[in-house]
């Protein structure tokens, strides 16, 4: 795949992972979409494959933080905010203990 079709993908990317974590606010939506857009405009003459690689890792890291991090709250009254987490964001609790199993 070439570094044109790998930058395309990314915005893809990064414009799924949006819809999927800000769903159903549409403010945050469309100033993600706006910051999206803006950064990939704002680089779109760049020709140095180093600095698109460079680039495309800090993409890819904003969108693996966005998708692993961000969860939404509602402000339900003055001083309550109910969170709404995504199911993949919720992981097993496993506690933690003092005293390691030994191996037979």
């Amino acid at each position: 795949m070439g570094q044109a079709a790998k930058v395309l993908q990314l915005f893809k990317t990064l414009h799924r992972t949006r819809q999927q974590v800000f769903k159903n606010d549409g403010r945050a939506l469309e100033a993600a979409r706006l910051k999206i857009n803006e950064e990939f405009k704002n680089n779109k003459s760049e020709t140095s494959p180093k600095k698109i690689e460079e680039l495309m890792k800090m993409g890819s890291d904003v969108e693996m933080l966005l998708r692993t991090s961000v969860i939404q709250g509602i402000h339900t009254d003055h001083n309550t905010l109910k969170l709404i987490p995504r199911k993949n964001l919720l992981l097993n609790n496993v506690p933690y203990c003092d005293t390691p199993t030994q191996k037979q």
